[in-house]
């Protein structure tokens, strides 16, 4: 699962040994520390030689919890622009282009009546 908020991007994946666990990776440890907001007691480590360097895991349930507040702290109408505020112009661009690619998905998708 692919997360992108206003505070950070996280990638979320099924722990390998432990099916009660989720990993949630980040390319920026500073995403992982804005996810503090939501799971405050975050353990984050660095993985030098993975795809994305900086992890937590964390449990189904607090998962869950972080995307329920993550959900409900939505004070925006436009994402790409609360995310320049936040995080920067840069950023912003970033998830601008994946918007962009995405973007495609609709162009594939059947045409409305």
């Amino acid at each position: 699962m692919w997360v992108l908020t206003t505070q950070g991007f996280y990638s979320v994946v099924a722990h390998r040994d432990d099916p009660d666990k989720l990993i949630v990776r980040a390319r920026r440890r500073e995403d992982l520390q804005a996810l503090r907001e939501q799971i405050p007691h975050l353990r984050i480590f660095g993985d030098s030689s993975a795809d994305y360097r900086w992890r937590a895991v964390v449990t189904r349930a607090e998962w869950v919890m972080a995307c329920a507040l993550l959900g409900d702290s939505v004070d925006y109408d436009n994402f790409k622009g609360a995310v320049a505020e936040r995080q920067g112009h840069r950023r912003a661009g970033l998830y601008g282009r994946v918007w962009a690619v995405l973007r495609e998905l609709q162009h594939e998708a059947d045409p409305v009546p």
